[in-house]
């Protein structure tokens, strides 16, 4: 004969209650990860800085100036460049669009005795590194023909006046552009895309990954509620003799 022992409920849940905790124990760990990865998946508001920067070029390659224009003494022959966009830093700087080779700028500019000549290329930017309210001109090149000793400073201020300067010798505009600000910190930059880089959206796949969990840790989420309901079902049954 089989007797039926009934289970006073105080020991069914006290039975059940470990399960449950390690269930929901689970359950916490995974939305901590879930809510983790969408933190560390979110891009960060950068930081830039609306400045002209001053390049060499070196064959067939743009390099960051090592020294200000002021300073920089170039020689006959030379080809430089400045770039106006928002940039962090010197390694995020945006170089000039444009690639002149000397005899291209200075073709038509003969040598003479005790003057050098420098070309120049200068890129004015694109609209969304433009301060509010100014509209960049067109990039241009122009040749410089200088004293021999002359800087970099002077042969821009030969062919592109205006130039403005801040306090300290920060070189703000060329050609008068920008008409104001100098150096001023911009949030929420908005990179310069290079000219070879693609601007077509993301496909769904792609966008499908960065808006939020995957369906597998969405389906773990699931599996680990219904252990716990499992648990509960379990521990509410009266065990047989």
């Amino acid at each position: 004969m089989r007797v039926r022992v009934p289970v006073p409920l105080p020991v069914r849940i006290s039975v059940a209650l470990p399960v449950l905790r390690r269930a929901l124990t689970g359950l916490a760990l995974a939305l901590a990860l879930t809510l983790g990865a969408g933190a560390v998946a979110a891009p960060a508001q950068a930081s830039g800085y609306r400045y002209w920067s001053f390049w060499d070029r070196q064959g067939t390659t743009w390099t960051y100036a090592t020294q200000g224009p002021a300073t920089a003494h170039p020689s006959d022959g030379d080809v430089q460049g400045f770039r106006f966009a928002v940039s962090a830093d010197s390694k995020d700087a945006a170089t000039p669009r444009t690639a002149p080779t000397f005899d291209e700028v200075c073709a038509s500019t003969p040598a003479k005795p005790g003057r050098k000549r420098v070309a120049l290329a200068l890129d004015f930017g694109t609209p969304q590194d433009a301060p509010g309210g100014e509209t960049p001109p067109a990039a241009r090149t122009a040749c410089a023909q200088v004293p021999e000793d002359a800087t970099t400073a002077d042969a821009l201020a030969a062919v592109a006046k205006p130039l403005r300067y801040n306090s300290a010798a920060l070189l703000c505009a060329i050609a008068g552009y920008p008409h104001t600000g100098c150096g001023e910190q911009v949030s929420g930059k908005t990179r310069t895309k290079a000219p070879n880089q693609s601007a077509e959206p993301q496909d769904s796949a792609e966008r499908s990954s960065d808006s939020g969990p995957s369906l597998g840790l969405l389906a773990g989420i699931a599996a680990i509620l219904a252990v716990a309901a499992a648990a509960i079902w379990q521990s509410r049954r009266r065990p047989r003799d």
